[in-house]
């Protein structure tokens, strides 16, 4: 079947285990709510039939009253309902625990297209090629209005943010090519931002990656010409004119601030002093001269330039200058 031909059907086909709950969850649910409420319009058809208007019927009231009847129909159903509600939280609990393992790929969406940006640093526009078998964990952002990345085979979605990481993550089980959309309104052609999830066996996924020509060193990689062609060692590198924080072994330390606090310089540390260096967090001992990169630096640059500053080819690199 043709992906495309998928974007007409009511329920595409799940490509996880936990699609596959999910789709249990929803029938069951439905089915309970069919079972609570079709009694309740038969009865109510019922009686409009046989005690409407001119029909003859015993309209007295009775004299019996079971509390155990009333008590029951609001204790079962209730009782019914809350198996839902710890079954849906135990399914949100999973989506929320990352495996340690899992397989990171940047995705960002931008009107009106997304880019995915795997480990290897290969990239990818509206097109996303995994492997199955394998947790995947999708960091995502917006360079522009917010999105929403819909993967109708894993039965989930997540919305992307401007300047806000968000992520999913999911552990495919089941080899094909599925649609994936943007499901928020953002623009003109929101409908058209769309694209293809192939899913692969892991042996195929390899062989994909190496026919794509994957970048060698991946991220941190990338990351070292988006440091250079910005000229940071300019004022970062050891002998430079400019008297400015060293970079080599930064990710990770304690970092002591003007104000006498001191915080640890973790990722969003990194990327906090990149697009706005003035706005808070400034280092002791150092003036601040640093310009803003907000609305300067592309995202996904962004994205491996700090990846480049945590690994550590940044600490190799610096101490290997002059």
């Amino acid at each position: 079947m043709n992906p495309t031909d998928l974007a007409l059907q009511l329920w595409p086909p799940a490509a996880s285990s936990t699609a596959v709950e999910t789709d249990w969850l929803i029938l069951a649910f439905t089915v309970l709510t069919l079972l609570l409420t079709v009694p309740v319009f038969v009865a109510i058809t019922w009686f409009a039939i046989r005690y409407r208007q001119g029909e003859e019927a015993d309209r007295s009231h009775g004299n019996t009253r079971s509390v155990l009847i009333e008590i029951s129909w609001m204790l079962i159903p209730f009782l019914l309902t809350l198996i839902f509600f710890v079954w849906g939280a135990r399914l949100f609990f999973i989506s929320k625990q990352v495996p340690g393992d899992a397989m990171v790929v940047e995705a960002i969406g931008r009107q009106w297209m997304w880019k995915f940006q795997h480990p290897t640093g290969q990239s990818e526009i509206n097109d996303l090629h995994l492997p199955i078998g394998q947790p995947i964990k999708i960091r995502m952002i917006s360079q522009d209005v917010i999105h929403n990345l819909y993967l109708p085979a894993l039965r989930m979605q997540m919305a992307t943010l401007p300047d806000r990481y968000t992520e999913m993550w999911f552990k495919a089980d089941r080899t094909g090519s599925y649609r994936l959309y943007c499901s928020e309104y953002c623009g003109t052609d929101h409908s058209k931002m769309d694209g293809t999830l192939t899913l692969m066996t892991q042996a195929d996924y390899a062989a994909w990656l190496e026919k794509a020509g994957a970048q060698q060193g991946g991220q941190a990689g990338a990351g070292r010409a988006v440091y250079e062609s910005y000229g940071c060692g300019t004022c970062h590198d050891p002998g430079a004119t400019v008297r400015a924080p060293s970079l080599a072994g930064l990710y990770g330390r304690e970092v002591k601030l003007a104000d006498g606090r001191t915080v640890t310089a973790d990722e969003t540390y990194l990327r906090d002093k990149i697009l706005n260096p003035n706005r808070q967090k400034l280092a002791a001992d150092y003036k601040q001269v640093m310009p803003a990169f907000r609305n300067v630096i592309p995202t996904d640059d962004l994205d491996r330039l700090v990846a480049y500053l945590k690994s550590g080819r940044a600490t190799a690199q610096q101490e290997a200058s002059p």
